[in-house]
């Protein structure tokens, strides 16, 4: 999957197929906090979601 296919705003499992990992190591940075190298989401009810530049960003913060 690109960048420029990904949503607007993502799911765990956008991200797990993104990055190749399972969604449950997903929602482990999801609920980590973002000084600790998790990612920043936001909550729609029981639902996480991110931003897919707060979610691109983060990548090139782990790349450094």
């Amino acid at each position: 999957m690109q960048e420029q296919r990904l949503s607007n705003i993502l799911t765990a499992q956008h991200i797990a197929d993104y990055l190749g990992i399972s969604r449950r190591r997903v929602y482990e940075l999801l609920q980590t906090r973002e000084e600790a190298g998790g990612i920043r989401s936001f909550q729609i009810g029981l639902s996480k979601r991110v931003d897919k530049k707060d979610f691109l960003q983060w990548i090139e913060q782990k790349k450094n």
